[in-house]
């Protein structure tokens, strides 16, 4: 889960970063570095992989002397953990240093690009095309933040830079693209910060300022600009941040659980990070602990959960049955026990579990073990009962999820579920090289497709308006998305206390249809995909029965503007990882809803985070 700190002023810049890169080493990363802008002119760096006190070893043996600074820590997306790859990155003529968190949807074209005009890359990684286009435009004459507004109008995805450069040392830019990356602004007295999250700058200063979508910040030791891409000035509201821990990690958000809906962009790139090579094509998950010998032994696989986390199951089970073709069960972790499970050395059973404390779960996996089947574990929380127990994990990378209902680790665990589908094809030679790199491809352009989805926020509280004060709702879905239905209204019931019931549409003719009337709202998952001639003919029944329809449709579809009272949109998207996006409209849904109500949304009544105990 990258990290970026960056700093201008009076002081000595090395210090201070590496003190903001330990406030964000919680994010995750598996290597660092600084550079820091000299007073001979010299852009100078130190890079290390590994924990950051390796970094720190070698700055404090070689300090950097100098007031204009960057740092990173970064969680590998393109290319391996290295020193070569390890951020900040420069140019061919060292003259900018850039750290970058996002993906680079578009990188192979630039790298082509470059390439073809002589420049060398000397790192795997997508951010160097960025850093390398910018000293090609300083180059061609364009000042600093010339260069950088060129570079950034012709990136594609989720993307935060920083960057400083020799050519103009009393400047650093930092800019938002997408929804994947904060950009927060620390304003001090004759010096500035930029991060990504305020922990790294609570020592130095309280009043900050924060980057949307398509913003550029400047910021010297005076003070700072901001403007759009196109240059024209931004004026953004500053606030102070009270300096109780937590409730500044809340950042500009009310509630813990819609910052966690709007980091999901990253939470899904830090979940693809060093599992997926783009350029290749491949699939990697060292942890897991699996190769084509032990995955051909595999028959049968038995996924074991407990509330969102089953949810997350049944998806994994279309995907993994689907694009690996080996049978699997899902399970209830508190029914696994006493259902007396047909187990034996040829069975994996995949615990998935945020806090990987789950006792019903890990119940269910020690049973499992007991009886000579393979444990694996999705997890959120490094070091749980679930990893250490398990022969091989996948770790969801979503980052500290306070809020009680999930919503980000429940999204890292469907790309896990996905990934671990592909790896399991591949291994086992049910996945043609061909399907493998479009699955792999699809993944690129996912994070942007979430914050899509994030950026129209306003139409789901409007919704929110009109449907807070019914006490019943009825999410349907059909095929991979019918548990999406499912999780859309355990969200609703959670945090508004609404009771809320998920089933399969194609089931409400044998006896739910029966509740249709004007006082039940129905939610209709109906975006494109091999279901959705079913689903219009349910919600055709649905509607002759006088129901209130609210459907969740694909963009462009004019065909349900004639059967939904209500429509929430969503780009169009691959099959397999619709999922993933549709179930952010219905988090925001339930949010909002929850919000009007007046309800505890971070802390919901009679509900625990972890559920340790039977």
């Amino acid at each position: 889960m990258c990290g970026i700190i960056a700093y201008i002023g009076l002081g000595e810049a090395q210090p201070i970063i590496l003190k903001g890169l330990k406030k964000l080493a919680y994010r995750g990363y598996d290597s660092a570095g600084l550079a820091i802008l000299q007073e001979n002119g010299h852009v100078a760096m130190h890079r290390e992989v590994g924990k950051l006190e390796a970094l720190e070893a070698i700055a404090n043996n070689q300090p950097l002397a100098g007031s204009v600074g960057i740092g990173h820590t970064r969680w590998a997306t393109h290319g391996s953990p290295s020193v070569k790859n390890a951020h900040p990155h420069t140019g061919s003529n060292s003259q900018v240093a850039l750290a970058h968190n996002g993906i680079l949807e578009n990188y192979l074209v630039l790298k082509d690009e470059l390439r073809a005009l002589g420049i060398e890359f000397q790192s795997e990684t997508d951010t160097e095309v960025i850093v390398q286009l910018i000293e090609y435009y300083i180059a061609e004459g364009a000042s600093f933040e010339t260069a950088v507004r060129r570079t950034l109008s012709r990136l594609e995805g989720s993307n935060a830079i920083v960057a400083l450069s020799k050519t103009d040392p009393e400047k650093i830019i930092g800019a938002r693209l997408g929804y994947a990356g904060g950009i927060t602004l620390g304003i001090g007295k004759g010096e500035m910060y930029i991060s990504s999250d305020i922990p790294a700058i609570m020592d130095y200063t309280d009043l900050v300022a924060y980057l949307d979508n398509g913003q550029v910040a400047t910021i010297t030791a005076e003070g700072y600009s901001v403007s759009s891409l196109a240059g024209d000035e931004i004026v953004v509201h500053t606030e102070r941040v009270p300096w109780e821990a937590s409730t500044a990690a809340k950042g500009k958000f009310r509630h813990y659980m819609l910052k966690e809906i709007h980091e999901q962009p990253q939470a899904v790139i830090n979940t693809i990070s060093n599992r997926v090579d783009f350029e290749r094509g491949e699939i990697s998950i060292p942890d897991i602990n699996m190769n084509s010998q032990s995955a051909a032994s595999i028959n049968r696989i038995y996924i074991v959960a407990c509330g969102s986390s089953y949810y997350a199951g049944l998806v994994g089970k279309y995907l993994i049955e689907n694009i690996a073709r080996i049978p699997v069960e899902v399970v209830y972790g508190s029914e696994f026990r006493y259902s007396d499970p047909i187990i034996d050395s040829r069975t994996a059973v995949l615990a998935i579990t945020q806090s990987g404390e789950t006792a019903d779960t890990l119940a269910a996996f020690e049973l499992a073990a007991n009886r000579g089947a393979t444990l694996w574990s999705i997890v959120n929380v490094l070091g749980s009962q679930a990893m250490r127990m398990a022969d091989g994990h996948i770790t969801m990378q979503a980052g500290p999820e306070i809020g009680v209902a999930t919503t980000k680790a429940f999204v890292a665990s469907l790309v896990d579920l996905y990934l671990l589908a592909c790896l399991l094809g591949k291994l086992r030679g049910n996945l043609s090289r061909k399907s493998q790199r479009q699955y792999i491809r699809d993944l690129l352009f996912l994070p942007s497709l979430i914050g899509q989805v994030i950026n129209d926020s306003k139409t789901y509280s409007e919704i929110a308006d009109l449907f807070f004060h019914f006490e019943n709702f009825l999410f349907i879905g059909r095929g991979i998305n019918y548990p999406i239905a499912l999780e859309g209204a355990l969200k609703l019931k959670e945090i508004s206390y609404i009771h809320a019931e998920g089933y399969p549409a194609g089931e409400m003719k044998h006896g739910p249809i029966s509740l249709i009337d004007n006082d039940l709202p129905i939610l209709a998952i109906a975006t494109k995909d091999l279901y959705y001639d079913k689903m219009i003919s349910q919600m055709e029944q649905a509607r002759s029965r006088g129901g209130t329809i609210i459907a969740l449709a694909s963009e462009g579809d004019t065909v349900i503007l004639n059967l939904a009272d209500y429509i929430l949109t969503v780009p169009i998207t691959p099959p397999y990882l619709s999922p993933i996006i549709n179930i952010i409209p219905l988090q925001f849904l339930a949010y909002f809803i929850a919000s009007k109500r007046n309800c505890d949304i971070d802390q919901p009544r009679n509900l625990a985070k972890s559920v340790t105990v039977e």
